[in-house]
């Protein structure tokens, strides 16, 4: 059995770029058990000077479009250039054991075996419309290691492309290199969140759909958004042949430079703060409510009795509320107790390529 790691070793391994350490960190924030949560907590404070200096790019797209294959493609690309690369791969979770079930690391083969790309799939958990609950923790993991480029995969489309959108500075949306009714199933909020749109396999005798693909999106995007300036730009691509991905890329860096240059890119990460501040207190709220505490019993016979007709819905509500408040008052204010302070748990394992 590996030795366990305190807070201040991981910190020091991550900010050494440790693989292994940098596996137990996420680990660690991924945990929904308490005393790991305040572990994570003081792990995240002692990071978060190391983060926020990557360029972070949500991928989406529609069922069958070929987002791995894309991310796979592009981050190889990146590499190669350089930069490093760390992926969060939000996939769907197992009814069963609650981790991922789609395996994105076998799907992105060529970017795995790269020493300076990061793949880890990060089951969803049933939390923010199909988004890890810890995406946004990981992310600061991850540039606090040293990554430079970290991209966020979403499951589909969905709700949880508008929690990715809220975490990253680029949206980039991703369409099939087909044409007609496609387009009738992307919904308006999903093109309203897009900076960068790609059509993907554009390529083989699939290449002048690809080019009317994009015609017409980039009419829908003119009826969406209007005739203004901050309308995405509309680009062809094929993750196979590698054509167009430099084009999609520099439309991504242009995008995020665009925002920096205007100062709207610092605002945007201020609103995206608060907004993550609204969704980890609404998270821990239900933790407490459906756990095994006071609040939590408390609240399911509260529901008994609404069920029956006890009681009405406003007062089981009050008796709800005054339990949560008596329990987040018995916490602890600050820092995690001494007892809170021990080993950091062990990683789940393979979630480190190379």
């Amino acid at each position: 059995m590996r030795e366990a790691l305190s807070v201040d070793r991981l910190v020091a391994g991550v900010r050494h770029r440790d693989r292994a350490v940098v596996a137990r960190a996420l680990t660690l924030v991924e945990s929904s058990r308490p005393e790991h949560r305040e572990l994570a907590r003081e792990l995240l404070r002692e990071l978060a000077p190391d983060a926020g200096y990557a360029r972070r790019v949500g991928i989406s797209g529609v069922p069958g479009v070929g987002k791995s294959t894309f991310t796979d493609a592009l981050g190889t690309r990146l590499v190669d250039r350089g930069h490093r690369v760390g992926v969060l791969a939000v996939d769907p979770s197992s009814s069963r054991t609650g981790g991922s079930i789609l395996g994105d690391r076998t799907r992105m083969a060529a970017l795995a075996a790269r020493d300076d790309a990061y793949i880890r799939p990060a089951p969803s958990g049933g939390h923010l419309g199909g988004v890890a609950r810890a995406t946004r923790d990981s992310i600061v993991v991850l540039e606090a290691a040293g990554f430079d480029v970290v991209v966020v995969e979403t499951v589909g489309v969905g709700q949880s492309e508008v929690a990715v959108s809220g975490m990253v500075d680029t949206f980039l949306f991703l369409a099939l290199a087909r044409s007609g009714d496609q387009l009738q199933g992307i919904k308006r909020g999903i093109l309203e969140l897009a900076d960068v749109i790609a059509v993907n396999k554009a390529d083989g005798e699939h290449a002048g759909e690809a080019r009317v693909t994009a015609r017409e999106l980039a009419v829908a995007m003119r009826l969406v958004l209007g005739p203004d300036e901050g309308r995405p730009q509309v680009l062809t691509c094929s993750a196979l042949t590698g054509d167009g991905l430099d084009e999609v890329w520099q439309a991504v860096v242009d995008h995020a430079d665009g925002l920096r240059r205007r100062g709207v890119l610092e605002e945007r990460r201020r609103r995206q703060q608060v907004d993550w501040l609204r969704a980890v207190v609404q998270d821990e709220l239900r933790l407490m409510l459906s756990g095994s505490g006071h609040a939590g019993a408390v609240a399911r016979a509260a529901e008994q009795d609404v069920a029956s007709g006890a009681v009405t819905v406003p007062e089981a509500m009050d008796r709800v509320l005054i339990a949560l408040a008596a329990d987040l008052t018995a916490r602890a204010p600050g820092r995690a107790p001494e007892s809170a302070r021990g080993p950091a748990p062990e990683s789940a394992g393979g979630h480190a390529p190379g």
